[in-house]
């Protein structure tokens, strides 16, 4: 039975990740900087807890033996989303989790799995591959991509098994209350006669949470495909269609709209991910 640590466990993602491996069968080792959060999830008896902020992170403490000598590591934990243009990504955050994971892979731990973000590809659009070039263009991107790039590095210098997960949009319960589907459904519970959007037409890449943690799972638990991964659709959606989609699932209905909002500076118009790599990690 493998041992997996999962960093960020109480998070959006974390949660369906954590339920997952068990799933799977794997003895879980979690971890959030949440203890009330994480007693309140149904797996919580279910797995070894370790409560970690990453503030305190101490480099004289060996955290591979700390987290009781994992198999694994998914490292999902990330402070401060989804507020992308703050500057504490680069100046805390990175140098923050840089450091946690050099020390837990100078300790000893093999096989590392990191959550990127599809914005380190920048303002390019189309369909995105891993292999191309990536333009980061806010700070969030920026560090989560110079993480990257100094893991890679790491590897050279000391070998394990290394795999970024480079996720594009989501959505399912627990999501970000900002989500353009977490405000709807509060126009919808209230009773709003109409729904302020941007003009729709961006295309995206999307996917249900837990559809995402599945990736991730069977991404970490395989060795075949290693590197950068995108979890992606493959498939574009228009925001439009995304939001008529959950109308008619939940047999709703209200006013969009369309236009209130100007679309965003740090995305594309239109970009999605090209899954072949990912496929090919999930039937390792």
């Amino acid at each position: 039975m493998k041992k997996i640590l999962v960093t960020g466990a109480t998070g959006f993602i974390g949660h369906y990740v954590v339920k997952a491996l068990l799933d799977a069968g794997c003895s879980v080792i979690a971890s959030s900087a949440n203890p009330v959060k994480a007693e309140a999830q149904p797996w919580f008896d279910k797995v070894h807890y370790l409560p970690f902020r990453f503030e305190d992170f101490d480099p004289n403490v060996d955290y591979f033996n700390f987290f009781d000598r994992p198999d694994a590591l998914i490292h999902l934990a990330w402070e401060g989303l989804p507020n992308y243009k703050a500057d504490f990504h680069v100046e805390v955050n990175l140098p923050r989790h840089e450091a946690f994971l050099r020390n837990l892979i100078e300790h000893g731990l093999t096989d590392l799995t990191v959550t990127g973000t599809c914005f380190e590809y920048g303002m390019q659009e189309g369909a995105l591959k891993e292999d191309g070039p990536v333009y980061p263009a806010n700070p969030y991107a920026i560090a989560k991509n110079t993480l990257r790039m100094r893991l890679d590095e790491l590897v050279d210098e000391q070998p394990f098994g290394f795999k970024w997960v480079r996720l594009f949009y989501m959505y399912g319960r627990g999501q970000s209350p900002n989500s353009i589907l977490s405000q709807l459904d509060r126009a919808l519970a209230n009773g709003d006669t109409s729904f302020n959007m941007s003009g729709g037409e961006q295309l995206r890449d999307y996917l249900p949470v837990e559809t995402v943690a599945d990736h991730i799972v069977c991404i970490a638990l395989q060795n075949k495909v290693q590197g950068v991964i995108n979890c992606c659709s493959g498939v574009p959606i228009s925001i439009n269609q995304l939001v008529s989609d959950y109308l008619a699932e939940k047999k709703a209905s209200i006013h969009l709209n369309r236009g209130f909002y100007p679309y965003t500076d740090y995305e594309p118009m239109a970009f999605w991910g090209d899954r072949t790599k990912l496929s090919n990690a999930l039937s390792s």
